[in-house]
């Protein structure tokens, strides 16, 4: 087994015979600086590839501390203030921090500006308010009173919101703020340039340039309290500036207004149905900073060095997924790994020689302190990777932070030493193959492939309680023996299902990208799909699949038909639902762990009794064991011809429904586990009549995953537990194999 290489370890100033040491001890041939440091010459002198950190837009205070009109701006929105007469006073800046933003008065407040009557959705005329400088408050006039007034304001980032992050997680006390910098200003872009060609000229040792990241802040804001106050990782609010917004105007035809960037108080979340105002953003953006990103690369490269973007931090107008990123001419993508989908999220990004995952946790104060064991962790994060990079592997791993804080716990300095030696050891066996997938399926949503892995999303790979019903399917797939792609609901109606496709997944709450909102309402969307199914497609709707907001036509599930499901929003109480017996023994809950007695029960209760009469249909024996997430309410069988798999409470959690030659699954929810996983996988294989397919490089044990590489005569089973698991693998010629696995063990087997 190779014990060295394929590991970037960070480092810091004054620590250089700590990093030798543990550079050895894991293998690593690359080192980079940690934020906010330099390497020593003594590391340097190591002989690794060596990575320094680049930021484009910060760390010049001695630049913009004179341009301070040409730092990044975001539109802010009020807090709603009720007036109570005619006349009423909105202050700026309450809720926001003041030491991060500060209302923009250079440009015309008037032009750039909106007050909204919050009642009526009118915007107020510019004549009917003005603006005190003094106090930063806006008084209105001419108001009726008892409606709520807002007013979206343009405000300068004066403290890089990164650099702040990590500024209050570090307490790093009097250290100076670094003030961000925005190239859309002719000036500030040749700075940028220059001082760029410079620093390369003055650093002839690095090799690999790690832009960290290039130019736009994703929407990170906080409050008066310094605590997160939005927080969107996909976001563009903090991307204007006056003159962008005058010269997107011309360019394409119409003027956005504030409200197109503060959505109501959404900031054009991605769980909010795109809309054209924000797609025309994105690109406009997007054509600007990759225009920039392409020239940086490209200088990059004249001076002998690689480029590599890390995605995060100012990462917006570089959507890995989006077309023409492979035109940029980067060289590498490294980002943060939280779990199977970020791992996967970075892995499949086309159009680079490499990509590379940071590990967690994160080398900071907030994990490496006293009493705390970093190693659980590390552990954890490297299982939920692991399970990813079967399917589509990384080629580098590494992490990041302050080397100076994981020296001090052992116990995870070894546990790093082992994850470093596996993962080396996979990619040697596998040469960096992916493991065979059985199935092709797609994830159809507003943003398609542009977001691919990147959907119920809130940030970055952390969990949010209404997201956990859905992200759990990405989570579930990363590791899962199939193919996966995305898809928009727009590439459907255009283009149809593709021909090799065995499963379609849709779903999320009503009104949002995920369930796709309005464009249910185009008939050629449920045409497509029906079409599909009935000539023996799969179709699974997780949630509230295909639901449109109002009540059209008659349904609430525009394909209702397909789930053999729907859901009751009040308009048809007085028609009964009648409910089928639950079929309590099914493949698809094969290796759902249950009660022989609860089972019994639930039978023998079949139809107890009438819920209500009116809509009411029937209460069902609870038969339990499978974790649906937040309920979603109300749903009912729209014919006694499916087959519920799950009626507890009154309403479907889980049913499969013959649909011409085709299947329709209906899932209310899926957080992750291995559980869960399991279902899901059971559910693919079943909709898609591969039933048969099935056993072949399975495991008996949900809590261990098998991959396969047919090419290479070779499989592997993982332990994705901290406890040790037995279980039994059922090979492709339909032998067994009895294993006992380690915690976090992995098992290789020539077949």
């Amino acid at each position: 087994m190779t014990t060295t290489g394929r590991f970037t370890i960070p480092t810091e100033e004054h620590f250089s015979g700590k990093t030798r040491e543990l550079a050895e001890l894991w293998g690593a041939d690359a080192i980079r600086n940690s934020d906010g440091t330099h390497l020593d010459e003594e590391v340097v002198a190591l002989g690794k590839k060596v990575y320094a950190a680049y930021f484009p837009t910060r760390a010049h205070n001695e630049w913009i501390t004179k341009h301070m009109d040409e730092t990044p701006q975001v539109y802010l929105l009020t807090a709603r203030v009720l007036a109570e007469s005619a006349d009423v006073d909105v202050p700026l800046m309450e809720g926001f921090f003041d030491e991060q933003l500060r209302p923009n008065r250079d440009a015309d407040p008037h032009r750039y500006w909106e007050v909204v009557d919050r009642t009526t959705g009118e915007v107020v005329d510019p004549a009917r308010w003005d603006l005190d400088p003094e106090s930063e408050v806006v008084h209105v006039h001419g108001v009726t009173p008892m409606h709520e007034v807002t007013v979206t304001f343009l405000a300068y980032i004066i403290w890089d919101p990164v650099e702040m992050y990590n500024h209050l997680t570090n307490d790093w006390g009097d250290k100076e703020h670094e003030i961000p910098f925005d190239i859309y200003h002719p000036a500030t872009r040749r700075f940028v340039m220059d001082t760029f060609a410079k620093w390369l000229e003055d650093n002839p040792d690095v090799d690999v340039v790690r832009f960290t990241t290039f130019f736009y802040q994703f929407t990170l804001l906080f409050d008066q309290r310094r605590r997160e106050k939005v927080v969107d990782w996909f976001g563009c609010s903090c991307t204007v500036s006056p003159a962008a917004l005058d010269d997107f105007e011309q360019e394409y035809g119409y003027r956005l207004r504030p409200e197109d960037f503060v959505d109501g108080g959404a900031y054009n979340s991605a769980w909010r149905v795109p809309r054209k105002p924000q797609r025309d953003w994105i690109d406009f953006l997007s054509g600007f900073v990759r225009r920039n990103v392409k020239q940086m690369a490209d200088m990059a490269h004249a001076a002998g060095k690689e480029a590599m973007m890390f995605l995060g931090d100012q990462w917006i107008g570089t959507e890995p997924y989006k077309d023409g990123f492979d035109q940029l001419g980067l060289d590498a993508v490294v980002g943060s790994i939280g779990d199977g989908t970020t791992t996967r999220m970075i892995a499949d990004i086309p159009g680079v020689k490499y990509t590379e995952g940071r590990f967690l946790p994160y080398f900071f104060p907030d994990t490496f302190h006293e009493g705390n064991d970093p190693s659980v962790e590390g552990l954890d994060n490297w299982r939920k990777a692991r399970r990813a990079i079967l399917r589509s592997p990384i080629e580098r791993m590494g992490y990041g932070g302050y080397l100076s804080l994981a020296a001090k716990f052992p116990k995870f300095v070894d546990t790093v030493t082992h994850i470093a030696d596996e993962f080396r050891d996979i990619h040697e066996r596998t040469g960096g193959v992916p493991a065979e997938g059985e199935l092709e399926v797609a994830i159809v949503n507003s943003w398609g492939a542009m977001r691919s892995w990147m959907a119920y999303t809130v940030a970055h790979a952390l969990p949010n309680k209404q997201t956990r019903s859905y992200y759990g399917i990405l989570e579930a797939l990363s590791g899962m023996r199939v193919n996966v792609r995305f898809l928009s609901f727009d590439d459907l109606v255009t283009h149809g299902v593709p021909a090799d496709l065995d499963v379609l997944i849709t779903g999320g709450p009503v009104d949002t990208a995920f369930s796709g909102g309005d464009a249910w309402a185009d008939p050629r969307l449920a045409e497509t799909l029906r079409a599909w199914v009935r000539g023996g497609g799969a179709l699974v709707g997780v949630g509230e699949p295909s639901s449109l907001a109002r009540f059209s036509p008659g349904r609430f599930f525009q394909l209702a038909d397909v789930f053999g499901v729907d859901e009751e929003r009040f308009q048809t109480l007085s028609v009964d639902k009648y409910f089928p017996p639950v079929t309590a023994r099914h493949f698809i809950t094969e290796d759902v762990p249950m009660d022989e007695a609860a089972v019994e029960a639930a039978l023998a209760a079949g139809r107890a009794g009438n819920l209500s009469g009116c809509g009411g249909g029937y209460m069902l024996g609870r038969l339990g064991g499978i974790d649906f997430g937040d309920p979603v309410l109300n749903t009912y069988p729209v014919t006694e011809d499916v087959t519920l798999l799950r009626a507890d409470g009154g309403q479907v959690q889980l049913a499969v429904n013959e649909y011409g030659a085709g299947r329709g699954v209906y899932l209310s929810g899926l957080p992750y586990s291995a559980a869960n996983a399991r279902l899901l996988e059971r559910i693919l294989f079943y909709a898609s009549r591969h039933e048969d397919r099935y056993a072949a490089w399975s495991s008996s044990n949900p809590e261990c995953e098998v991959a396969h590489w047919p090419a290479k005569g070779l499989c592997c089973v993982i332990n994705n537990t901290d406890r040790p698991q037995s279980t039994t693998v059922t090979l492709g010629d339909g032998t067994t194999l009895d294993l006992d696995l380690e915690p976090s063990g992995i098992a290789w087997r020539q077949v």
